[in-house]
């Protein structure tokens, strides 16, 4: 008899993925679901026997399916698929009940160890394999998949840094002009002044630019974090500024460039603005930013006053050959 599979994330390239790692000789039956409402719905009609999990979804997350399927005491085993690698990422899922965790990108290895170490695993000569390709994934989905993947390297490498816990969004990805750009940063109250740094980056038929919007409310909490001394001070915010651009945006490309299996070379770091506004920013760049593609990635720190936008610019000219890289993972 079938086990019943569900594959919960909402992107349509991390459900292709996960379906293709599972072991072609196990006899499942699998469901794919969007959101963690349309996963407890599953799980709810006897379709999730053995689920695994993103975290980082809309509607309602991985966090919220767990803690349901933990009060409401849900037939479900759990294993958590997440870019999220913090090690209280970990902690968490495993308090609200998730078997294991496994890091994406997923890999088959991985998979099929956890799967007989639990001792879920049963074989048959059943083949999945063709059940994934039938999904459609577009360019926007596929690059915020990597872009999940690399913003959780970047969280990860803050948080050891600062023993800290970093909350993670759903990054957003689309092809913009400059004047959308404003629009993009949802997160940025237009009566927040920010503090930008810029950073160039180059590979082989790639390049852009990673910008980071420092919220300036949040200079002194990430001075006290790091230990600095005269958190107020204009030198040590731009300390600061140019610091948390070094791992974001080091471990975000890493991040990227890894799964794409290419090299980036990154250029000096560049102070773009001192406490203005997002609008302000745009309208003195504009000129550096045409039609790009953009990854925007809200970062916040639990529990202090800490908040800041990564925003990675890729050229109009790279769109082509990120397509191609991209087909790779999805082959």
């Amino acid at each position: 008899m079938s086990i019943p599979v569900l594959i919960c994330d909402d992107s349509a390239m991390a459900r292709k993925q996960m379906a293709r790692t599972l072991p072609k000789e196990w006899d499942v039956e699998i469901t794919y679901a969007a959101n963690g409402a349309e996963g407890l719905d599953a799980i709810r009609a006897g379709k999730g026997e053995v689920v695994f999990l993103d975290l980082n979804m809309p509607v309602m997350d991985g966090y919220e399916v767990l803690q349901t399927v933990q009060q409401q005491d849900l037939p479900a085993l759990i294993i958590v698929v997440s870019g999220d690698i913090q090690i209280k990422a970990h902690e968490r899922v495993k308090a609200l009940g998730a078997l294991d965790f496994i890091q994406k990108p997923v890999s088959a290895d991985a998979v099929s160890n956890i799967l007989q170490d639990y001792g879920i695993l049963t074989l048959t000569q059943k083949d999945i394999a063709d059940e994934a390709p039938m999904m459609k994934v577009d360019l926007r989905d596929a690059c915020q998949e990597i872009a999940n993947v690399a913003m959780g390297r970047a969280a990860d490498l803050l948080a050891k840094l600062l023993d800290v816990f970093v909350l993670l969004p759903i990054p957003n990805v689309n092809v913009l002009e400059v004047s959308e750009l404003t629009m993009a940063l949802k997160s940025t109250e237009e009566s927040e002044t920010v503090s930008a740094l810029c950073q160039g980056f180059i590979g082989a038929g790639i390049a852009g630019e990673a910008l980071l919007l420092f919220h300036d409310s949040s200079f002194k909490d990430m001075a006290k974090l790091m230990g600095l001394a005269n958190p107020e001070d204009k030198n040590t915010e731009i300390e600061v500024l140019i610091d948390t651009g070094n791992v974001l945006i080091g471990a975000f490309l890493s991040g990227i460039s890894e799964q794409l299996d290419m090299k980036f070379s990154q250029n000096h770091p560049i102070v773009l603005g001192r406490q203005c506004t997002v609008n302000e920013l745009i309208h003195d760049n504009a000129e550096k930013w045409h039609r790009t593609l953009a990854m925007e990635i809200n970062y916040r720190i639990e529990d202090h006053n800490i908040q800041c936008d990564l925003l990675l610019l890729f050229t109009e000219d790279s769109i082509p050959t990120l397509s191609y890289k991209l087909g790779y993972l999805l082959d």
